[in-house]
């Protein structure tokens, strides 16, 4: 339990293999609840830090994992404090889950996740915002590697003894990526490439990795079915697939919009404009939206630089964005 200038916290620790989620709760007499989302983790390795120290330079606040997400973290916490402070009651309680491995798929999260969301009326998602707008969809993503398994040989003396993975899983890359259909918002698209052992033999192994985002939550069966289909055009190569859809869309539906209206109402009401965009990457509010909760996503401050050394918030916005949380929960 923490307490801050009038705030209680109720703090729960849950350990898994790749570290520790976190649950707060706040003003749990209240009937209802409100979720807000977040994670801990970044993409940053060890040392990254030295590379870009936490610094400001003018309106930027620089840092590793500053922009995605760790800076609007407290964004959350100076809104419930803002709330104890000024003896105000929110419409729910609040519940807080800080996940710690958001950035590599959730693969403990999730549950976590799913568990907070069905308890939940509705989730505020403190992912950072599209240049200081709203996120009111996202797409669906997915992870897919694709082996082909040859025959290996001399490649000067018997090569016609081999069978090419490499070039049978090149020639699959063209018919992966008829897969996709931009106009509906899902991309299918080959990220790595990898084969042989050395230049003197054919190589018997390639993979790749497939990389798949799609807007409508229909397209995820039709995509599979298509990956899943594919065949080789040499008998001798063995075509294997792995991987899976990772995360539902979160499609822009009356409950997302309902939040953005309201959202942009009060943030209108201290002179504040709030765009809406609608962006190609997941975060863990995709697993809410897949439940039915009503959500809003990139509530999170304005910056750039994502998954980068040169990454920022604005600190000019702290302010403008803690306002807007404190008044989402009181309304």
């Amino acid at each position: 339990m923490a307490r801050s200038t009038g705030l209680t916290l109720n703090i729960e620790r849950i350990d898994v293999e790749v570290g520790t989620h976190f649950v707060l709760s706040a003003f749990d007499q209240v009937p209802g609840r409100t979720l807000l989302l977040g994670h801990t983790d970044t993409v940053h390795g060890i040392g990254s830090a030295k590379k870009n120290p936490t610094r400001i330079e003018g309106d930027r606040l620089y840092g590793c994992g500053t922009f995605d997400m760790k800076a609007n973290i407290p964004i959350a916490v100076a809104a419930l404090r803002c709330l104890a402070d000024n003896g105000l009651t929110p419409t729910t309680s609040i519940r807080i889950l800080l996940s710690c491995d958001e950035e590599v798929g959730s693969v403990s999260g999730r549950e976590y996740v799913e568990r907070e969301a069905e308890a939940a009326d509705r989730c505020f998602v403190m992912e950072p915002s599209a240049n200081g707008r709203v996120k009111t969809g996202r797409k669906g993503t997915g992870m897919f590697q694709l082996a082909a398994h040859g025959v290996p040989a001399h490649a000067g003396l018997e090569p016609e003894k081999g069978a090419n993975a490499v070039a049978e899983l090149a020639r699959q890359v063209d018919q992966i990526h008829s897969i996709a259909r931009p106009e509906i918002g899902t991309t299918v698209n080959v990220t790595t490439f990898h084969g042989g052992t050395t230049l003197n033999v054919i190589p018997d192994h390639a993979v790749c990795d497939i990389d798949v985002r799609y807007s409508i939550a229909d397209e995820a069966d039709r995509v599979v079915n298509e990956l899943n289909a594919l065949v080789s055009s040499d008998p001798r190569v063995r075509l294997e697939l792995g991987g899976s859809i990772n995360r539902p869309p979160l499609e822009r539906n009356d409950a997302v919009i309902t939040l953005y209206e309201r959202a942009r109402g009060l943030a209108a009401s201290f002179d504040y404009e709030l765009g809406e965009a609608q962006v190609g990457g997941g975060s863990d509010g995709n697993f809410v939206a897949a439940l039915g909760i009503p959500i809003l996503d990139g509530l999170g401050l304005a910056g750039d630089g994502a998954h980068t050394l040169d990454e920022y918030v604005l600190v000019s916005d702290i302010a403008k964005r803690a306002t807007l949380l404190t008044l989402l929960l009181t309304s």
